[in-house]
């Protein structure tokens, strides 16, 4: 009986640890001895492992409808929204720190970074295996999926805490071992391996402006080099961030969009800004993102445009966090009866506020229906990087450095320069600027954690936020049952 949970266990959370998606392979006839994998001698072959761990960003699962609901509904800068009979399975439950480990929102976000682990495993695994594939783009192929295997392991941890360290592919004659493995890992070794996993991809990757035109979108030496950063400042190592940034800025391949409001438009993806976004739109394999933009769009009726479920509403709080003339305030909210950029206006809507960030116009963008959203998913850009870059300067004591990059970004919001002039003031300054400038882009949560002030910022807002317990979200259940006790679960639930 005990060997039943870690078969269960490999069918169902690591499938894609052990067998991605493979309908383009060629098996060999059955029954008979196969010396070579003939999979290995079309060096095409190597990209579709990688091609898989970007594919699964673009899933339901991974950034949709949970995702919104742990990393966003569960902050001060939103609300559930929709109408208040209508849950969406959990969101009521994310909105007043209500869930439990058989919380839906719970699973399917574990589940969906785990398959991206595992796909990206698969990637690193079978790599090298392949002939006719030269040095340099093996490294390459090899530095994406390393990239990727970091996001989904940030998401993880910052997510879950203590949580399995998976790196390698399972047979099914590796039930044992991957009951071995499948245990918490301390989060500070888990956060070692997205760090060498990094660090590798931006020795590998090459420059956003090295890539041909077909393959912009997929990571670069600069996203790997900001999304260490921002482990780094996860992980309080201010020097280290610190340097990653100025790399990323003295590097010239990143800038500022001069219009906020169009950083969220089809017709600035992969842009100056961009250091990595979720790709909505890939000719050969017709990929798309369904139920973003939808999920988050008005409810009820819109003219000249399409309508939504009404989830993850912009709250008062957030409306009235803004500075007086801030540009960004527009852009990130829009309202009943407001003339949208395309000329769409809601009407007779059920919340007061909604997420601009993430509307997708009917007439003016490419999209394949109301669901299939054309629309990128912007992940990193460069002014995080700034901000970041802010922070680590003025945790190391350089106040004017931090001053610089922090103006860079409020001048781009049409303000000037902050008041701050300690440490403390400068700390509290670049705190309020992440809130309005990152606002409704799945960072806000993990943000007042790090920060140590989740519970006092969030019971001032009227949420049921308890101290050494909600920092981090309960480990499903549903998978403590399948390694039979070996995953323990988080304190407090």
């Amino acid at each position: 009986m005990k060997n039943k949970p870690f078969l269960l266990l490999t069918t169902v959370l690591l499938a894609a640890s052990i067998g991605c998606k493979k309908d383009w392979l060629s098996p060999a006839p059955e029954n008979t001895l196969v010396q070579t994998d003939s999979t290995f001698l079309d060096s095409d072959n190597a990209g579709k492992f990688v091609n898989s761990c970007y594919s699964w960003t673009n899933e339901w699962p991974q950034h949709v409808f949970s995702w919104i609901g742990m990393s966003s509904i569960t902050s001060d800068d939103a609300d559930k929204g929709s109408d208040p009979g209508d849950l969406g399975a959990d969101k009521d439950q994310m909105d007043n720190f209500s869930y439990t480990p058989t919380s839906l929102s719970v699973l399917e976000v574990w589940e969906a970074n785990y398959t991206g682990v595992g796909r990206c495993n698969q990637a690193i695994d079978n790599i090298p295996k392949f002939t006719g594939l030269s040095a340099e783009k093996q490294d390459r192929l090899i530095g994406e999926a390393k990239f990727l295997r970091a996001y989904y392991y940030f998401n993880l941890v910052r997510c879950y805490g203590n949580v399995p360290k998976i790196t390698r592919i399972y047979t099914g004659d590796d039930t044992g071992q991957l009951a071995e493995d499948y245990t918490n890992t301390p989060k500070e070794e888990v956060y070692a391996l997205i760090e060498e996993d990094l660090r590798d991809a931006v020795a590998k990757l090459p420059l956003k402006s090295a890539y041909e035109a077909k393959d912009i979108g997929r990571a670069t030496q600069g996203a790997a080099e900001g999304l260490l950063a921002k482990v780094l400042m996860y992980e309080g190592k201010w020097s280290e961030c610190l340097a990653a940034t100025n790399d990323i800025i003295n590097s010239g391949e990143y800038g500022l969009e001069a219009d906020y409001a169009l950083i969220w438009r089809q017709s600035t993806e992969n842009g100056t800004e961009s250091l990595f976004e979720v790709q909505a739109q890939n000719a050969e394999e017709g990929w798309a993102i369904g139920g973003y933009s939808s999920t988050q769009g008005a409810r009820g009726t819109v003219t000249g445009g399409y309508q939504g479920w009404g989830f993850n509403t912009p709250t008062e709080d957030l409306e009235n966090a803004y500075e007086p003339d801030d540009v960004r305030k527009a852009a990130t909210i829009y309202y009943e009866g407001q003339t949208l950029w395309d000329g769409a206006v809601p009407i007779a809507v059920a919340n007061p506020r909604y997420n601009y960030k993430s509307y997708a116009s009917e007439t003016q963008e490419q999209n394949y229906s109301d669901w299939w959203s054309g629309k990128n998913i912007r992940i990193l850009r460069y002014g995080e990087i700034l901000l970041i870059n802010a922070e680590a300067a003025n945790e190391t004591g350089d106040l004017a450095k931090a001053q610089e990059s922090l103006h860079l970004v409020r001048q781009r919001a049409g303000l000037g320069d902050t008041a701050a002039n300690s440490k403390d003031d400068m700390r509290q300054a670049i705190w309020r600027e992440r809130r309005v400038e990152l606002a409704m882009e799945h960072d806000r949560f993990f943000d007042l954690v790090r920060q140590g002030r989740a519970g006092e910022v969030l019971r001032a807002h009227g949420k049921n936020f308890v101290d050494g317990k909600h920092e981090v979200f309960p480990i499903p259940q549903k998978h403590i049952n399948i390694s039979g006790g070996r995953l323990k679960q988080n304190d407090g639930y």
